[in-house]
């Protein structure tokens, strides 16, 4: 899916993940004239100015106006054009929620949302910043497709199928220079299906955006230092989720660990627990994330390491759910 884009990861770490869509939306838009991009007065806080810069006669600024932003887009989208729009999470989201139901979602009209800033990841602009129910909200927007990348490189992956892909999307980066997880794009970037970073038969760990490589450090310290078998699933689609995987996961782990930047309530985990439940089958299960409360103001790393959703924090969790026992068997001859 990497299309006319050629990314190493030599010097990438430098890149904040969001300067990986800049670019990757401006290659794109050599390729496909139809692109246009709006900003509500950030495109150097969301890298999104890069492409004014590139293409300034495809390149709207509506000022401080997040709603208007949104109205304008699904217009444009209704014209023929693919609007990618940026701002902050919690702006493109909380701020615009009825634009998206109403001019977005409810016309499924081919607008597509980059939201920077992501979860906790400007942990010191405090809680009006933090971006930690947007998975809620759009997880509830009929026709809204919803992808939270782990890393740069799979940020272009998820660029590049927000265009292929008609109707609304919404992609959420971070803030940060995220830990890089893939060396290029060419891994086998699918969107809806979970991509396994690490097997095993102990305990499935299911992450999404920045705990994903948190949750790799865990389960590569956890073989080596308890003899555990970790598998580690990148969720980077949480709509339309891979159910599949997940399914699949309670038959050959029994054990399952989410971990999220985001509320647990209405997040990656309550999409697990809704699998789970429905498949009938019994499973110790664990959700990582915010608590169902306003996150403390912080770096981002510091916030991560007082929520438990870095490396030490998964590592805690993996032994208490190991030490869990649903039932006296491991046989599946009694379940529903």
């Amino acid at each position: 899916m990497a299309g006319g884009l050629v990314y190493t990861a030599v010097g990438s770490d430098a890149m904040a993940t969001a300067e990986y869509y800049g670019q990757a939306l401006c290659e794109l838009a050599k390729e496909h004239p139809d692109i246009v991009a709006l900003t509500a007065d950030l495109g150097g806080s969301t890298k999104i100015g890069v492409f004014g810069k590139e293409f300034p006669d495809r390149f709207f600024n509506v000022g401080i106006a997040e709603q208007n932003m949104v109205g304008i887009a699904a217009g444009m989208a209704k014209a023929g054009l693919v609007p990618f729009i940026s701002t902050m999470s919690v702006f493109a989201t909380m701020r615009v929620a009825d634009q998206l139901h109403a001019d977005v979602c409810y016309q499924n009209a081919n607008v597509k949302i980059i939201g920077t800033h992501a979860g906790t990841s400007f942990g010191q602009a405090g809680s009006t910043h933090h971006a930690i129910v947007d998975f809620g909200l759009l997880r509830t927007l009929p026709n809204m497709k919803l992808v939270c990348p782990a890393d740069g490189m799979e940020t272009v992956n998820a660029v590049r199928a927000a265009y292929e892909t008609p109707g609304p999307f919404y992609i959420r980066i971070n803030r940060g220079f995220d830990r890089l997880l893939y060396e290029n794009t060419e891994y086998g970037f699918q969107l809806g299906k979970a991509h396994m970073l690490n097997d095993g038969t102990d305990l499935t760990i299911i992450a999404c955006g920045s705990c994903v490589y948190q949750a790799l450090q865990a389960a590569k310290a956890l073989e080596v230092n308890d003899g555990l078998k970790i598998r580690v699933l990148n969720m980077h689609t949480l709509k339309p989720i891979d159910r599949e995987a997940v399914e699949k996961a309670i038959v050959d782990t029994r054990r399952i660990i989410t971990v999220e930047d985001h509320n647990i309530i209405n997040g990656l985990g309550s999409a697990v627990a809704d699998i789970i439940a429905e498949s009938g089958k019994g499973c110790a299960f664990k959700r990582l994330g915010v608590q169902d409360q306003f996150a403390p103001i912080g770096l981002h790393e510091d916030i991560m390491s007082v929520l438990g959703i870095d490396a030490n924090g998964i590592m805690a969790a993996v032994r208490e759910v190991m030490h869990k026992d649903f039932e006296e068997d491991d046989a599946w001859d009694d379940e529903v």
